[in-house]
C-alpha cells in the first residue's frame, strides 16, 4: 500500500497526489482528520484512518532480526514528545509501528541521522511503564527511573484513535495513573480558591454590618 498514490477529497475537490508517508505526516501535524476521504488511483476510497489502521506494505528494515518473538498487538503511531533520561529512544519522525511482544513493547521507525534517515527500533520493557494516562487519541507513558532519585521518563505517543490508545494501555498492566490526574487542575484551584475568597470576604462584610447597625441602636437608646 505504501507504493499507492492517494488524492484527498476536500469540499467536493480532489486535491494531491500524496503517498502514504505525506498522509500520515498530514495527520500527524492534524492537517488532515481521521475522517478525511482518500482516493486511491484506482478508484477506491479510504479514510485517513482506515488508511493509517493498516500496516505498510513494506516493514522497517528494523523488523528483519535473527530472533522471533511472539507478538501480541500492532499499532500504527508516532512520537509526539520525549522527555528525561533513561531508554535511549530516538527522535523518531512521521510513522512508527509500536509493537507489543512478550514483554516488551517495540517502537520501530525511522529519524534524523546526520545529512540522511536511519532506520532502528528501541525495545521498552512493559514492566518499565509506572504511569500511565490516555489523553484522546495520546498514550503518555512515564517509566521507571532506572535508579532512585532520578526523574522519571516521559514517552507521548499519537495512536490516531482513542481505541487504538485504549487497546494499548490495557498492555500496561503494572501501570498506575499519573499522579496529578487524582489533583485538580491548577486552573481550577485558583477557581476554587476566588470563590472561597469572595464568600470570606462577603460574609465578613455582612457581619460588619451587623455590628455598625447594633452599635448606632445602642447610641440611640442612650440619647433617647
Amino acid at each position: 500500500m505504501d507504493e499507492t498514490i492517494f488524492h484527498v477529497l476536500l469540499e467536493g475537490r480532489k486535491v494531491g497526489p500524496y503517498d502514504r508517508r505525506t498522509i500520515v505526516g498530514m495527520r500527524i501535524k492534524k492537517t488532515l482528520t481521521s475522517d478525511h476521504v482518500l482516493i486511491g488511483t484506482n478508484g477506491s476510497q479510504w479514510t485517513v484512518g482506515e488508511l493509517i489502521g493498516q500496516r505498510p506494505a513494506k516493514p522497517f528494515s528494523a523488523d528483519r532480526s535473527g530472533s522471533f518473538s511472539l507478538v501480541h498487538a500492532t499499532f500504527t503511531a508516532s512520537v509526539l514528545e520525549l522527555e528525561g533520561k533513561g531508554i535511549a529512544i530516538p527522535r523518531f519522525k512521521g510513522e512508527v509501528e509500536a509493537r507489543v511482544q512478550a514483554d516488551v513493547l517495540r517502537i520501530s521507525g525511522r529519524f534524523r541521522h546526520g545529512l540522511g534517515w536511519k532506520e532502528d527500533r528501541v525495545k521498552i520493557p512493559l514492566r518499565d511503564v509506572q504511569h500511565a494516562r490516555v489523553k484522546g487519541s495520546q498514550l503518555d507513558m512515564w517509566l521507571r527511573p532506572g535508579q532512585p532519585g532520578a526523574v522519571v521518563q516521559r514517552v507521548s505517543l499519537e495512536l490516531f484513535s482513542p481505541e487504538a490508545a485504549g487497546e494499548l494501555v490495557d498492555w500496561f498492566t503494572a501501570a498506575t495513573p499519573w499522579p496529578e490526574q487524582a489533583a485538580p487542575a491548577p486552573t481550577q484551584r485558583r477557581a476554587a480558591d476566588k470563590v472561597l475568597w469572595a464568600t470570606g470576604a462577603g460574609l465578613a462584610g455582612a457581619v460588619a454590618a451587623i455590628i455598625v447597625l447594633i452599635l448606632v441602636a445602642m447610641m440611640r437608646s442612650r440619647v433617647y
